[in-house]
């Protein structure tokens, strides 16, 4: 969108530092207590959840820590033709029919993401990052389209990530 003619600077958030760091110890936490699981208990119980939990977490906690190490890259960019998300890539706005906010709740926890609803999600999966096209099959299990930016990276609510959305792309639709 244009002020007066002239184009919105883009809108950059960058990686929220803190809560990735924090998400970086917790995983670690649990690979360390993985390997106790592995090493201390004799259970077969005890034995399956240590060799469950260490790879599983090993990855996540590599994952994070290659988020870390991008040397200051932003993990969300607005400007006028569209998104680009660290993890997700590129989307101009003419590919994303709609945006909500979502929340996938598990026991006692919920975490919130802004879904992008597009129009083609296949075309998408063919370019979209392979980590992205791994999880595609689960998400859709879920109800979940394969264009979802968890807000836990991100310093600001996904309310104020909408709201700018919004104001580079004023004809989005916003689903509630």
């Amino acid at each position: 969108m244009t002020r007066n003619g002239v184009p919105l600077p883009p809108t950059v958030y960058p990686l929220a530092k803190g809560r990735v760091w924090a998400m970086l110890a917790g995983s670690l936490v649990f690979v360390a207590l993985g390997i106790v699981f592995l090493v201390a208990h004799s259970t077969v119980t005890m034995t399956v959840a240590g060799a469950l939990v260490v790879p599983f977490f090993g990855f996540c906690s590599v994952s994070i820590v290659q988020r870390l190490l991008r040397h200051g890259r932003p993990e969300l960019v607005l400007d006028d033709a569209g998104v680009d998300h660290a993890r997700l890539g590129r989307f101009g706005w003419d590919e994303i029919a709609a945006v909500r906010i979502r929340e996938q709740r598990v026991r006692n926890t919920s975490q919130r993401f802004i879904e992008l609803v597009l129009h083609d999600p296949d075309a998408y999966l063919a370019r979209a990052p392979k980590l992205v096209r791994s999880t595609a099959s689960m998400n859709a299990r879920l109800g979940f389209g394969p264009a979802n930016m968890t807000t836990n990276t991100l310093p600001v609510p996904p309310e104020a990530i909408l709201d700018a959305m919004r104001r580079h792309h004023p004809a989005l639709v916003v689903e509630h």
